[in-house]
């Protein structure tokens, strides 16, 4: 019975998470791309909002001042920690489920006719403190550009609440947290373009 209870709340939280996040095409087409085995990769995180804060740079001073006051040190290592996880943890993660999702290889190919360029708008870190939690989010713009004219965009996409959580709930790391948010829009945007480029 334990083992039922198990599953249908596996599905459940499946199926919440599916409905939660939206790809939306706004403008151009996806057919360009059908014919590419390769697409170039780049990732801009320019004025995201993080938290209920506006600007990240005032979301990094606060919790930088906030662990270094519990523990001399601990917000300068969190504060690389948090830059750093973007190249380490969470673009590989994009990568790796748009990849498996598209069919398409994506990555640094400075040579592929076309550039997908993910700008992150938003993000909610989200927290886990054992007895509540909140799950990390993701927004973004998404531009697919001529490589070699990135002034002829091809096509504009957005991610909305792309959810990050792990299963079991042990995600009590920021950045783990944040890095399912993108393998999940990997995943959620791979799949989108596989569907509609045609």
């Amino acid at each position: 019975m334990k083992r039922l209870h198990l599953i249908t709340l596996l599905v459940l939280t499946i199926g919440i998470n599916a409905q939660a996040q939206k790809i939306k095409l706004v403008s151009g087409s996806l057919s360009p791309l059908a014919s590419e085995s390769k697409i170039n990769v780049e990732y801009d995180y320019s004025d995201m909002s993080v938290g209920k804060y506006d600007k990240e740079a005032d979301y990094i001073a606060r919790k930088k001042e906030d662990y270094n006051k519990k523990e001399a040190g601990r917000g300068d290592s969190w504060e690389k920690s948090w830059i750093s996880d973007r190249e380490s943890r969470f673009e590989p993660q994009f990568e790796e489920l748009f990849a498996k999702h598209s069919g398409k290889n994506i990555g640094d190919h400075a040579d592929a006719k076309y550039t997908l360029i993910f700008k992150t708008t938003r993000t909610e870190p989200g927290f886990n403190i054992h007895i509540t939690r909140k799950n990390a989010e993701i927004d973004a713009d998404v531009m697919i550009v001529e490589t070699a004219n990135r002034d002829k965009v091809v096509a504009k996409l957005t991610v909305a609440r792309s959810p990050g959580r792990t299963f079991g709930g042990y995600d009590y790391d920021t950045g783990t947290r944040i890095q399912e948010s993108y393998a999940a829009a990997g995943k959620a945007l791979g799949g989108y373009i596989k569907k509609k480029a045609k």
